[in-house]
Order: structure tokens, then C-alpha cells, then sequence
């Protein structure tokens, strides 16, 4: 295998791998530009992936080629109402915005199994029949290299996450709407004095970041392991977090980092198939995601400088 081919396959598998930690990622950015602090993306990416996968299940034959997209809602509406406890506890309440967090990463999957074993009496769902096809993009797949690199064969959940990382950058720091998010996060009394009402940017957000992860969340359950199990989600919410970090807590970086994310995790389970890379230890390939992940961290957490409200309850008219 020449290296030319081994990059017409490799980099289609890290963006395919990429697009739920993209946008997952995506509702991090959100949520901690406003100055809420998200742990729960991992809890919140379960639940979506369980009413995705569930919704899937039950009415692919009422909805065919549909199903998959409707999934993508249901598991959108059920990560957003799961999102509603952590901005209640963070926003309203003022709660410790981690606590609130691991609180979300510990009820989802403990919710979503219970709730398996209840239903298919048993502790994974059956496997899905209806997924997203694999298709080329007209034209653009036709583009000498750089076509079959990006264009051919993708799934088009990942051209939607990337399209949504475009629109989350031209959001935040092109619109109003985005203006005053990052006022909130970044000095909320001030904008507070501005007339911005801090309470529900905040909301915003959170439910923002809640409707992302569950979104990716039903994209990695119907794309990659085709059911739901307790090792369905496993880790995937922590790296799009570390995505956020890494890249700045800017849409496109985060972008960026998740890719790279992306790219580990495909190399963990394809990796056997690329000369060289098939002679490391299999046991090194699974770890190899979480890895990068932890060395990412640790280079870039001294240099990245978050929102400066970030993990701060707003108190109105405390100094």
C-alpha cells in the first residue's frame, strides 16, 4: 500500500470517526462561551445515542430512509431534556457546574441501561437495520486527489457536522446573538448593565450544547456500533470536552481537534489494515485516542485561556 493510498483511507475514516466528536464539541463551545462549565457532554452523547438508536428500532419500517434522520431528532430532544437539569442546577440554582456534570454522566447511562433491560430484556438493544449511506459529493468527488480525499464515499452526517462547525463560528462572532454570548461569558454584570439577560443566554446555551451532543450521540450510535450497550459511549464525550480545550474554545479549532481526535480512534480499529501501523500491539491502538487526548491537554492547558466567567454562577448586582 502506497502512501497515497494509505491517505485515500485513512483520512475518510478520521472524518467519519470525527463527526460526532465535532459536534459535540460544538455544544461545549456553546455552553462555555456563555460561562457554564459542561462535564456532562459524556451523559448528554448516551442519551442521545439510547432515543436515536431506540427510535431507530422501533420505526424503521414506518419511516424507511427517513428513520435515520428522524433518529437524529429524537435523540437531539432527549439529550436537550436532559440538558434542562444541568442549567436548572447550574444557571438557577447556582450549583457547583462540575457536581452538576458528573451528576448528568452518571444518571444517563444508568437511565439508558435500566431502561434497555426493561424494554429488551436484555442489556443491548438489537441492531439497527436502517442506517446513512456512504455516497459521493457530485462534482467535488471528481477533484483530482483532493475528491477522493474529502468528497468520496462520506457519510453525509459528516458533511453536516462540519457545515454546523462553519455555522456555529459565523454565529458566534458574526451575529448579535453571538456577541452577547460571549459578553455573558466573558464579564456577565457588564453585560448584564447592557441590558443582556444573563439567566437566559445562559439557558440558551446549555440547552444549545444538550441538543448538540445528542445529535452526535445518535450519530456515533447508528454510524459506528449500529446498537446500544453500556460501552456504546465510552469516552467519546470526555474527548469532545478535551476538543474544546484544545482547540481554544473556538468553533473551527475544536473543529480541528476533534479530527485529530477523530483520527486516533480510527487508527485504533483500522489500524491493522495500514502497513506498519498493523505490527504495533492492539492493545497500544486502544489506548492510543485517550493518550493523545491526556498529552493534548497537558501541552496546550497553560497557554489556552477560557471564557473568564467560565465555572462562575452570575449573581445579579453581587460585584
Amino acid at each position: 500500500m502506497s502512501f497515497l493510498e494509505i491517505l485515500y483511507f485513512i483520512i475518510p475514516q478520521a472524518i467519519f470517526y470525527a463527526a460526532p466528536l465535532i459536534l459535540v464539541a460544538m455544544g461545549g463551545v456553546f455552553s462555555e462561551k456563555s460561562g457554564v462549565v459542561n462535564i456532562g457532554l459524556e451523559g448528554l452523547m448516551v442519551m442521545g445515542a439510547f432515543a436515536g438508536i431506540l427510535f431507530n428500532l422501533m420505526f424503521a419500517d414506518t419511516f424507511g430512509g427517513l428513520t435515520p434522520w428522524l433518529s437524529l431528532i429524537a435523540g437531539m430532544l432527549a439529550a436537550l431534556l436532559l440538558s434542562v437539569l444541568h442549567a436548572v442546577a447550574s444557571v438557577s440554582f447556582r450549583a457547583n457546574q462540575v457536581v452538576s456534570g458528573v451528576a448528568i454522566n452518571i444518571l444517563a447511562p444508568a437511565l439508558s441501561i435500566y431502561l434497555v433491560k426493561r424494554i429488551f430484556d436484555k442489556g443491548q438493544t438489537d441492531f439497527i437495520t436502517t442506517s446513512f449511506p456512504r455516497k459521493d459529493v457530485p462534482f467535488l468527488s471528481d477533484i483530482p486527489f483532493i475528491g477522493p480525499l474529502f468528497f468520496s464515499s462520506i457519510y453525509a452526517t459528516s458533511v453536516l457536522a462540519i457545515a454546523i462547525a462553519i455555522i456555529s463560528w459565523f454565529v458566534i462572532y458574526k451575529t448579535p446573538f453571538g456577541l452577547r454570548l460571549r459578553a455573558v461569558g466573558e464579564h456577565p454584570m457588564a453585560a448584564d448593565t447592557m441590558g443582556i439577560n444573563v439567566t437566559r443566554m445562559r439557558y440558551i446555551a446549555v440547552l444549545l450544547s444538550g441538543a448538540f451532543a445528542g445529535i452526535g450521540g445518535a450519530i456515533y450510535a447508528q454510524t459506528i456500533t449500529g446498537d446500544f450497550g453500556h460501552a456504546t459511549i465510552n469516552g467519546q464525550g470526555f474527548m469532545a470536552l478535551a476538543a474544546v480545550i484544545f482547540g481554544k474554545w473556538h468553533p473551527l479549532g475544536a473543529m480541528g481537534a476533534a479530527i485529530f481526535f477523530g483520527l486516533a480512534q480510527s487508527l485504533s480499529i483500522v489500524g491493522n489494515a495500514i502497513p506498519g501501523v498493523d505490527q504495533i500491539p492492539n492493545v497500544f491502538m486502544l489506548i492510543l485516542p485517550y493518550v493523545l487526548t491526556i498529552l493534548a491537554l497537558a501541552g496546550v492547558i497553560g497557554r489556552a485561556n477560557a471564557p473568564k466567567a467560565n465555572g462562575e454562577p452570575y449573581i445579579k448586582g453581587q460585584r
